[in-house]
């Protein structure tokens, strides 16, 4: 594609004389610009692509895959019976949900309230999950509790609480909130920071009485072999009866996945445009070389070297810069994703300061998935953009006159 005296000329370009330097420091930074910018992308692409996994993990571990709602004119073992019989690789639950509040140590804090079935507890996310405590503790008149929950109630294993419920009941006095007396059976800790100091579990029996539900009025909780077959299944589940509402663990997070796509998507445009202004010093840079370069470039045009051979040769000078400082940019880049949380907790160490704290992000450790595929995207958009920053400078020596460059030698 190139000829040796092209790949000589750009060689030398790339080596400006002493008396050029302001040129070396338009290639250095250039090769910078480029370099940082291919690789920030590639950090944050692969940030933000492992911060999306993370969360659909947590989520699709810690939420059923379909939730079908259910009134009093259905009847729950009726359709159980028909979704297990059409589908034979689902498993189904009851389950009853809402909030509360629990009242411990003069303290009180809003909660989410689960009910979970005793014979489905082993096939539940806590089989998984329990920090402190058993599984087999829980039962009716126990419960289980997030470990964070625990720590700023400052409870333990063992303690006694008070759970308020959002329905009320009847009294002579008027009506008042539900509320009863459980005993902390264990802590889970599901790496989701939002879910461990929000959410507890009861045992079916014990969330029906204390929402108040007559015995039929649950919930039911499909988990699928793939969650994200979801939204089909929920297609044709709603043909079977039009009585029920059906949602998907996507519906429930819809707006969340969606803020999540148009955050990486802008981050992607925006970070790009470091490569195209970092690109910009390839065509100022090119252009001055060129500028300087006028009078050798007749010479070797007198001397036979073609046109089209003189602008792939200050072509490739531009093109080197950029394939250079992509490569780098992309080692560094993949590298710097790899160990990324071991780099948070050192600059975390020695700064004193919480990088990416769980709270506001809802990960216990700062995410990296780093994508084949958008690494490739982003090499690609790099030497697509350098190539065309390289061209344009090159092509105006098609417009120099080498009688006008030797007029006056």
């Amino acid at each position: 594609m190139f000829t040796q005296t092209e790949r000589i000329i750009a060689l030398r370009n790339l080596r400006p004389k002493k008396k050029q330097g302001f040129l070396k420091i338009i290639s250095l930074f250039s090769f910078l610009g480029i370099m940082l910018g291919v690789a920030i992308l590639i950090i944050v692409m692969s940030v933000m692509n492992g911060f999306r996994s993370d969360l659909t993990d947590k989520i699709i571990g810690l939420n059923p895959h379909i939730i079908i709602q259910l009134n009093k004119e259905n009847d729950v073992e009726k359709i159980k019976t028909k979704l297990l019989k059409k589908y034979k690789n689902i498993n189904i639950s009851e389950t009853i949900t809402g909030e509360g509040i629990i009242l411990t140590n003069n303290k009180a804090k809003g909660i989410l309230i689960k009910g979970i079935n005793e014979k489905d507890k082993m096939k539940s996310f806590l089989n998984k999950e329990i920090t402190k405590g058993s599984l087999n503790d829980f039962s009716t008149g126990r419960v289980m509790i997030g470990g964070e929950l625990a720590f700023n109630l400052n409870l333990k294993i063992g303690d006694k609480i008070n759970i308020v419920s959002s329905s009320f009941i009847d009294t002579p006095f008027g009506s008042i909130p539900k509320q009863d007396n459980f005993i902390i059976a264990g802590f889970f800790n599901s790496g989701f920071y939002e879910f461990d100091q929000n959410l507890i579990y009861l045992e079916l029996n014990d969330s029906k009485s204390i929402f108040d539900r007559y015995e039929d009025n649950v919930d039911l909780e499909i988990f699928l072999e793939d969650p994200f077959l979801a939204e089909k299944y929920k297609k044709e589940i709603g043909t079977l009866n039009q009585n029920i509402f059906i949602s998907t663990w996507s519906d429930t997070n819809k707006s969340f996945f969606n803020a999540l796509k148009i955050e990486r998507n802008v981050m992607f445009i925006i970070l790009t445009l470091i490569i195209i202004v970092a690109a910009f010093n390839i065509i100022s840079g090119l252009t001055i070389l060129i500028k300087n370069k006028t009078k050798e470039i007749a010479i070797i045009r007198t001397l036979g070297l073609s046109e089209n051979s003189i602008i792939k040769s200050f072509f490739l000078t531009g093109f080197t810069i950029g394939f250079l400082a992509t490569i780098t940019g992309v080692i560094f880049g993949v590298s710097f994703s790899f160990y990324i949380d071991e780099i948070r907790n050192f600059l975390s160490m020695v700064f004193g300061i919480n990088i990416f704290p769980s709270d506001v992000y809802y990960l216990e450790k700062m995410p990296s998935e780093i994508n084949p595929l958008s690494v490739s995207l982003v090499f690609i958009l790099s030497l697509v953009i350098t190539s065309l920053a390289s061209y344009f400078p090159a092509k105006t020596i098609s417009k120099m006159r080498t009688t006008e460059a030797l007029k006056y030698e």
